[in-house]
């Protein structure tokens, strides 16, 4: 009797387990063929996935509205390794920014490099992107790392630029921004880091900033933004 009941659990268990072993590798395969597409993220070994990458300047960040909401840019799939070594900038696309972080709590990471080498990063445990009926409005939570905080934490009202608005127009790209920037991720690409008003479009501060690492005058050499389930690797 007892070994009959034994033989039921366990049979549940394999069941279960077989149940979440086929939705892991049916959302696996969902992002896969879209990625060879150049159309999604890119998946890594430890459950990132890369929502936006910039590291040479390659791709023009300053889109309007409905490119940001569908994504644009040059995604490049190779599981396994680093987003920010991997040719290829892109936007995922709000519309699947959004889905992502609607499956359960989420955390993002933003991985930067100046043009010495020097990398930091900024990591928040709780990042929520609405739909956009909801004109993605953002929530971001719970800093930690080494780049300084600048986002806006708590926040629940920022809701992305459109380039035809004066801040993402004088600012190069679309971004959360509240009365313009400390962080601008999808600026305009300078080459060496250091510029002036001089050299910015609209005479602001255009450039890819993180105003906490680098100050307002000077623009990152890469900036790639990842998100995963909080839980995943707790």
């Amino acid at each position: 009797m007892v070994t009959w009941i034994l033989q039921g659990v366990l049979e549940k268990i394999r069941l279960k387990i077989q149940r979440v072993e086929k939705a892991i590798l049916a959302q696996r395969e969902e992002c896969k063929e879209p990625c060879t597409e150049r159309r999604k993220g890119f998946w890594d070994v430890s459950g990132w996935t890369t929502i936006q990458n910039r590291k040479d300047g390659s791709v023009d960040f300053g889109r309007r509205w409905d490119n940001y909401r569908s994504g644009f840019g040059n995604i490049a799939f190779d599981v396994g390794k680093g987003h920010c070594n991997t040719p290829g900038e892109y936007w995922l696309g709000n519309d699947r920014i959004s889905q992502l972080t609607k499956q359960g709590p989420t955390e993002v990471l933003m991985e930067m490099e100046d043009w010495s080498g020097n990398k930091v990063h900024a990591q928040y445990k709780q990042f929520t992107i609405q739909g956009e009926t909801s004109n993605y409005v953002m929530a971001i939570n719970g800093y930690s790392g080494t780049a300084g905080n600048v986002m806006l934490e708590g926040a629940t009202g920022l809701t992305p630029g459109d380039p035809s608005k004066q801040c993402s127009r004088e600012d190069g790209g679309g971004w959360w921004y509240n009365r313009c920037h400390s962080a601008n991720p999808n600026g305009r690409y300078y080459w060496g880091g250091a510029y002036t008003r001089y050299m910015a479009k609209h005479g602001t501060d255009d450039g890819m900033v993180w105003m906490n690492w680098k100050g307002s005058w000077y623009s990152l050499k890469a900036i790639c933004m990842k998100i995963r389930p909080y839980f995943a690797s707790r």
